[in-house]
């Protein structure tokens, strides 16, 4: 026995320094490389990104470069801001293992690196003989992906050598990549049917493929973070892709239900994608006439696709109790799945690969549908889906497809740019200008503005190169996002007031650019309040006493004359109590400046967390007081201008806080000019903030004023709970405060929830009364939503109901019994609206101004939004530039 024990001691220490070894051989750790960056650095993730210039078999045809902008959508400048720039053919030597597959991702951002402009550049990419990209252009894809970056993920075959050879060659103008992951992979892929042949497999063992499209349906986004095993894959959810009117319903499997993996290696996907899925509902005749079905786009033709379905039932427990049809592209992948046939159990996991083809006359859509099988008779007719991964299979060598086609829209928008910079350049007369861009915007040559208001739209097309967030993102990669990475290629000196109409101008003061000096004391660095893409923001004082936030262009920032124009178009001519005021301007040489109201109390977040000094100091009143001042300014937007005006951006960054607490909305960057009575919406690219986005804008890409109202229901209940829209750091079903809200409702808590500093101080009837008003605003279907008109009303009731408590009275609330009379009620809703309303209130709208501010964390001495974006943006989150 006492010789046993030495020798077992030493075996399992060897094994452990074998083991230490094996694992320091090349390749066998994740490679993760920033391009072009001199030193190590962290992302938003805490991954470590390490210089790549080792890896370079030559770097002499390299050069390393700074992007000259950060797009707001970026949550961090590791890898994006740098980028390792390509000449000539140039090769990195990347150390593997012999026999091991791996996953290979290259990222790209396209902007501006010194004098190389990502517009021109045209490259190919292979890796080992393998074509993973062919006269490639990033501006391209990201501008008909409505992205700023996007990443390509491959799954690479085993490899009978120790390094992997990836080569960039430019086809046109300069080749460049921002980041290179290298990942040692399991082997994941076997046997997969071919749908539309009844004996045939794939075998996927060998092959090379590309990452299309990886989805959790009917759960949320899961970060690379929370992947299994060191994959670190980004799961997107399905909303996006969901089709139809028929969304089906969601299911999340109890917390006593355990997840068995059984024989499946859990690196296949995470629990978090089994613990969730999308089915049909409850209703069999329903479910009969319909398939529950997903849409992915942006596909390439020629290419086969292996087509990978997750599945895990964890409530029902016999076989036949569910059994549906699996359609690929209308053809029959599966006649009759049955989960628990499948796996044998509740809660157990199992995936399912198919093979599919992508022909002639493909129209670049690849189509997922469900559907109840009724040969057996099953007990309950219904389909459902856990996961969804779609993988593009190598065709000879190459995975290569042709940059996506630019939709109709941007192209369209791209043609009246050109036109317009083709008149500029032959120096065409302002009334030919307004005739080519007002004959774009469709009829508004009627105003008398329209040259200005024109050329408004189109320099809110243009955008300075962008990034898009997260890879800790809630947006697809592969998929349809709302942040363009284009690149406006006009700059020089400003001569921007020679656009904007003679109205705006009488509109707005003209400052002079001593004035400015004087005002922000030379522009002191110690009077700087934000910091963005236009230039930096400052605290000034004017006329000898009056507070302003004045924002002044970077000179080197080519979006500057775009953001100026069409600031000054939309806010000249809205004028409300409750939105934010645009006091003037300054233009001179290449100067340009934008001066704003001062608002002293900052942002409404950052007084009800972001641990504000006056966190938690906010009585139940006074956040009912600045709900009500919201929705007065949102009220107006949405019928007091001649033409309804969408916000599109409404969230507690952009309610901005007076000395006295008045509230005023802010940033009018995304809004558009609302539909016609014939459509009853605006078809548009989705824009806005994650957490607040309506879901049916998000899936129909159809706008209306009822986007807003869900926005402002979010706002409700931030309000109310005193916490982020989008937390991460909080319980799966926490994360979404819309998704967390209306789970508190259904369930009878929100009492429990509400901000600990309310407890004990509030009327609980108050608190029902706006609690029911807020689950309202996030009714699914937009038609359910209330109006602003009714819920300024009910707000109004339970600022009643809160003075009531407090013993106060309210001269301007209605009686309770006013709410059953609706004329009496919109009689009384209007007078206040008018009552708000001043000078310049009924003037026509400006056209539509579309922008991507950023997501910030606030100041409390400004109400101004410093969008480090796209086109223009209001002053209301200046401090850290984040994405939405």
């Amino acid at each position: 026995m006492y010789i046993k024990t030495p020798i077992l001691l030493f075996l399992a220490f060897a094994s452990v320094f074998l083991n230490g070894l094996d694992a320091a051989k090349p390749g066998s750790d994740p490679l993760i490389l920033g391009c072009g960056a001199d030193n190590e650095a962290k992302d938003a993730d805490g991954r470590k990104w390490q210089p790549d210039k080792k890896y370079l078999a030559d770097s002499s045809k390299t050069t390393s470069a700074q992007a000259q902008y950060q797009d707001p959508a970026l949550l961090s400048e590791v890898p994006y801001m740098k980028a390792r720039i390509f000449t000539a053919n140039t090769t990195y030597k990347l150390p593997v293992q012999p026999k091991q597959r791996y996953m290979l991702r290259l990222y790209f951002y396209p902007a501006v690196y010194g004098s190389n402009n990502a517009e021109g550049s045209y490259f190919s990419v292979v890796a080992n003989g393998i074509t993973l990209l062919q006269n490639f252009s990033a501006s391209i894809t990201c501008r008909a992906l409505t992205q700023a970056y996007i990443m390509r993920e491959y799954m690479l075959a085993p490899l009978n050598k120790d390094s992997l050879d990836v080569t960039f060659s430019p086809s046109s103008g300069f080749a460049f990549v921002n980041g290179i992951e290298l990942i040692g992979a399991p082997d994941m892929f076997g046997d997969a049917a071919i749908v539309g042949s009844s004996d045939q497999t794939f075998d996927g063992k060998s092959s090379n493929l590309q990452t299309m499209f990886r989805v959790n349906i009917g759960g949320q986004f899961i970060s690379p973070t929370n992947d299994s095993g060191t994959l670190t894959r980004t799961w997107y959810d399905d909303f996006a892709y969901v089709y139809g009117a028929q969304l089906g319903v969601t299911n999340e499997a109890a917390k006593n239900v355990k997840i068995d993996y059984k024989d499946m290696p859990p690196y296949i996907a995470p629990v978090d994608i089994y613990r969730t899925s999308r089915s049909m509902g409850e209703k069999k005749d329903i479910n009969l006439g319909y398939n529950l079905t997903w849409v992915f786009n942006q596909v390439d033709a020629k290419f086969m696709y292996l087509v990978r379905l997750h599945f895990c039932d964890f409530y029902l427990t016999k076989a036949n109790q569910i059994v549906f049809t699996i359609y690929i592209n209308n053809q029959t992948a599966e006649a009759e799945a049955d989960v628990i046939g499948w796996t044998g159990g509740k809660g157990v996991t199992t995936y399912r690969d198919y093979v599919v083809a992508a022909n002639e006359g493909f129209n670049g859509d690849l189509w997922l549908a469900l559907h109840p099988s009724k040969k057996s008779s099953p007990e309950f007719y219904d389909s459902l889906l856990n996961g969804v991964e779609i993988f593009k299979l190598e065709q000879g060598k190459n995975l290569a497809g042709p940059n996506p086609k630019i939709s109709d829209m941007l192209a369209k928008d791209e043609q009246e740019k050109r036109s317009f910079q083709s008149q500029q350049q032959q120096g065409g007369s302002g009334t030919n200008k307004a005739h080519v861009i007002g004959g774009a915007a469709g009829g508004a040559a009627a105003f008398g503005i329209v040259a200005a208001l024109c050329i408004a739209v189109y320099q809110r097309k243009k955008r300075a190169p962008g990034s898009d967030a997260h890879t800790t993102s809630w947006l697809p990669i592969y998929g349809n996002s709302h942040t363009s990475g284009t690149k406006s290629t006009i700059s020089g000196k400003s001569n921007a007031s020679t656009h904007l109409s003679s109205a705006a101008q009488g509109r707005c003061r003209r400052f002079t650019f001593p004035e400015m000096k004087h005002a922000t004391k030379n522009f002191d660095e110690s009077n700087v309040i934000g910091v963005g893409g236009f230039g930096k923001v400052y605290k000034g004082v004017i006329d000898g006493g009056t507070k302003v936030a004045i924002k002044r262009s970077n000179p080197q920032s080519e979006q500057g004359v775009n953001e100026f124009q069409t600031e000054i178009e939309m806010l000249s001519e809205l004028r409300h109590k409750h939105l934010v005021s645009l006091i003037g301007f300054c233009e001179e040489d290449s100067e340009m400046c934008l001066v704003y109201d001062y608002m002293s109390r900052g942002t409404m977040r950052e007084h009800l967390y972001k641990g504000n000094k006056s966190q938690g100091q906010l009585s139940w009143k006074k956040r009912l007081e600045i709900c009500i001042g919201a929705a007065k300014g949102l009220h107006y937007l949405h019928t007091g201008a001649r033409w309804t005006i969408i916000h599109r951006d409404v969230k507690t960054t952009n309610i901005l806080l007076d000395e006295n607490w008045e509230a005023k909305v802010s940033d009018f960057g995304l809004s558009k000019t609302g539909p016609n009575m014939d459509q009853g919406h605006v078809s548009t690219v989705v824009k806005g903030s994650f957490g607040y986005l309506d879901p049916e804008y998000f899936r129909r890409q159809q706008l209306t004023e009822k986007s807003d109202v869900y926005s402002f229901g979010v706002v409700l209940f931030e309000a109310l709970f005193a916490r982020p829209a989008l937390n991460p750091s909080l319980s799966k079903e926490q994360v979404s405060l819309a998704d967390w809200a209306l789970h508190c409702q259904r369930k009878g808590i929100v009492e429990e929830n509400i901000d600990p500093h309310l407890k004990g101080k509030v009327n609980m009837e108050s608190v029902k009364k706006f609690a029911d008003t807020a689950e309202k605003c996030l009714s699914e279907s937009g038609i359910d939503r209330p109006t602003l008109n009714d819920i300024l009303w009910n707000l109004e009731f339970a600022l009643q109901l809160q003075d009531d408590t407090d013993g106060s009275s309210h001269s301007s609330r209605r009686e309770r019994s006013d709410s059953d009379d609706p004329h009496l009620r919109n009689q009384n809703m209007m007078a206040i609206h008018y009552s708000n309303l001043s000078l310049g209130s009924e003037s026509d709208l400006v056209e539509e101004s579309n922008t991507n501010p950023n997501n910030n964390n606030n100041n409390n001495n400004t109400a101004t939004n410093e969008n480090t974006g796209d086109t223009s943006a209001i002053f209301s989150q200046i401090v850290k530039p984040e994405g939405r």
